[in-house]
């Protein structure tokens, strides 16, 4: 095998992961297929000693240290298939040069995350990271006491919306039609003082570096706002898990069990890609949680 251990994707948990398994001495290749899925956002928050930090630093910063460990490599590099082995993987992919690429490994951990699949009208993707958000926890304190629509249908919507009370008292349901929302989800609403706009939207109005402005809906009316909370669907970014035959869970993330070992022996998954809370310090800590568990696996191996 030419590697231990084959992290795909160069995200919080690939890169922590990497670095653990640096620490173990492990020979690894750490696969960076491209920018990641925060990379349009001002800032990572909630990540401790690194509050604030742009995602691209983060990432600069993570790369740096994993310099001084010379069993870990970096390269720009897209897995694009996975064939298993009796003993490991081949995997094959493509370089950033455009080079076809083909190695061997014992383990291979899929980091690669998801993407956020967004409303297809003008603004959404636009403002995407500034005026259009996904979790309060990262961003909410940002736009604290501003006015806020969160955008949505059914019970997820109020339930995000209850939720954006702790952060703001000036919130406004947008369902961009019929909001399929029972008269109990309705007096929840207004139990608590949070409008309710139900007719379709046209687009959203603003910038990147100034956010959103406002609402704008197909009669042509608008409501300010400064900034969107939704809750998108999100699709893996890669079918490699997929392709493999790998347990996915009924909103398509990659099953894990204890071990963050995939239902695949030998694969292993970490970060957004597999269920649960997604912020970049929780990915982080499961990068090393998977490495502490593949290093522990291929010590087992090896002492048997």
């Amino acid at each position: 095998m030419d590697y231990d251990v084959l992290v795909i994707g160069a995200g919080s948990a690939g890169l922590s992961a990497a670095l653990t398994l640096g620490r173990c001495r492990r020979q690894v290749l750490l696969a960076d297929g491209g920018a990641p899925r925060n990379a349009p956002s001002g800032g990572v928050h909630g990540f401790l000693t690194r509050d604030g930090v742009r995602p691209a630093k983060l990432l600069e910063l993570g790369r740096a240290q994993l310099a001084p460990y010379p069993t870990v490599a970096v390269q720009e590099l897209k897995i694009t298939d996975l064939k298993k082995l009796t003993n490991g993987f081949r995997a094959t992919g493509t370089t950033g040069q455009g080079h076809a690429w083909t190695g061997t490994t014992r383990r291979v951990l899929l980091a690669t995350g998801v993407d956020d699949v967004l409303p297809a009208l003008p603004g959404f993707r636009e403002l995407w990271g500034s005026g259009v958000l996904h979790c309060p926890y990262c961003h909410g304190y940002e736009v604290r006491d501003q006015p806020l629509a969160v955008y949505g249908r059914g019970k997820a919507v109020v339930g995000l919306a209850l939720l954006l009370t702790n952060w703001s008292n000036d919130l406004v349901v947008v369902t961009d039609g019929p909001g399929h929302l029972t008269p109990y989800h309705q007096q929840r609403l207004r139990q608590h003082g949070i409008g309710l706009r139900q007719e379709p939207v046209a687009r959203l109005v603003g910038s990147a570096t100034t956010g959103l402005r406002c609402v704008e809906f197909a009669d042509g009316t608008y409501l300010e706002r400064k900034a969107l909370f939704l809750h998108a669907p999100q699709e893996q970014r890669s079918s490699l898990a997929a392709a493999l035959g790998a347990q996915l869970n009924g909103k398509g993330a990659v099953w894990v069990d204890k071990n963050s070992q995939t239902s695949i022996p030998g694969l292993y998954a970490a970060g957004d890609t597999t269920p649960g809370q997604q912020q970049a310090l929780i990915a982080a800590a499961e990068g090393s949680k998977a490495a502490i568990c593949l290093n522990e696996a291929l010590t087992k191996e090896q002492c048997a």
